[in-house]
């Protein structure tokens, strides 16, 4: 899977991942794929659900699969979610594992030119990006929106972008992308 399918607009999409000293704890389901169960967002918990690709979808130039519904994220999350910020915004992380063949330098290079202006363009909140140190081969970030259903429209905006449909096409780079969707909790600074 590339970064466009699976609702990610740069080519990056769902499951969980990585995040070098921030993660809680972390288990590997089938097929080799790590779901995130913690992440500390400065110095704060906040926990998700983490969504994957379906295995052996193709990457480059494949039509990408419907995506799966945005689980509830951000404000006014049903009563069963406990211990969350009722003002909490949706914190989406994802995490880009380059795939044999491909190149983490164009990645970098592909967010660091045109990706990031273009989130920006789109009115997604760039919270950070990281470089696991253990695993060369991976990108991390998180992107924080007002909800789950601006995180949706920003996406769809992302992803029909002429812009981005260009840099995709001349920057091509066969990722996996796995999402966790996250809110705050009531005692994170971060919201």
């Amino acid at each position: 899977m590339d970064e466009r399918s699976a609702r990610g607009p740069s080519g990056d999409i769902p499951s969980g991942g990585i995040l070098s000293a921030g993660v809680l704890s972390a288990g590997v389901l089938s097929a080799g794929v790590l779901i995130v169960t913690g992440l500390f967002l400065g110095g704060a918990l906040a926990t998700g659900a983490a969504q994957s690709a379906p295995a052996g979808q193709a990457a480059r130039g494949a039509a990408p699969a419907p995506a799966p519904p945005t689980p509830p994220c951000g404000p006014n999350l049903p009563g069963d979610i406990k211990n969350v910020a009722k003002d909490s915004r949706c914190f989406e992380l994802r995490t880009y594992t380059v795939r044999e063949g491909s190149s983490i330098d164009l990645l970098h290079t592909r967010f660091r030119e045109r990706t990031t202006g273009l989130f920006k363009k789109h009115g997604m909140t760039i919270i950070g990006y990281w470089q696991p140190v253990a695993k060369p081969n991976t990108l991390i970030y998180v992107l924080a929106y007002k909800d789950g259903a601006a995180r949706d429209a920003a996406w769809a905006a992302f992803g029909a972008d002429p812009d981005w449909v260009k840099t995709r096409t001349e920057m091509q780079v066969n990722v996996q992308v796995e999402n966790v969707f996250m809110s705050a909790t009531d005692y994170s600074p971060l919201k």
